[in-house]
């Protein structure tokens, strides 16, 4: 987790202007309120050193805006699931995979926290198409009245 004494927000990079800015200006902030939690990953031999993160909070989605095949299983009502907000990894190491051991690390989180709380999916919202494809590439499915918006079941 995202330690603002630690780790150093202010040198990451990774490429995309929000992503960089939200890092080095809110996350401690929004971290610190409950808004929504910051993971970092880091080398442990340089644990100063942000080389991905990614957020977590709650939230809820309307039935009607998943596939037809999941509709059929869930209530009428809203209900529960996890948001990814952003998911970003330095512009310097490009091509290691992190953007995949971030996912990871997130959806096994979501798991862990779902044998506690009840959670249907784990939510994102793609910032363009080649996004999109990485999304879609680990299971995730595009709502079908925002297809920018993406949801991975969890059960």
């Amino acid at each position: 987790m995202l330690d603002a004494r630690l780790h150093d927000r202010a040198g990451f990079r990774c490429g995309v202007p929000a992503l960089d800015d939200y890092l080095h200006k809110y996350a401690a902030q929004q971290n610190a309120k409950g808004i929504s939690t910051v993971f970092v990953l880091v080398n442990d031999a340089a644990p100063r050193k942000i080389l991905g993160f990614y957020t977590l909070s709650a939230a809820q989605v309307e039935v009607e805006q998943l596939s037809e095949a999941d509709r059929k299983k869930l209530p009428r009502y809203p209900f529960p699931c996890f948001r990814m907000g952003r998911l970003a990894r330095s512009i310097d190491s490009r091509g290691a995979g992190l953007g995949e051991v971030l996912m990871g690390c997130a959806v096994d989180r979501c798991l862990h926290a779902r044998s506690l709380v009840g959670a249907y999916a784990l939510l994102v919202d793609a910032k363009d198409e080649k996004a999109k494809a990485f999304y879609e590439e680990y299971g995730f499915v595009a709502f079908g009245d925002a297809p920018m918006s993406l949801y991975l079941p969890l059960g």
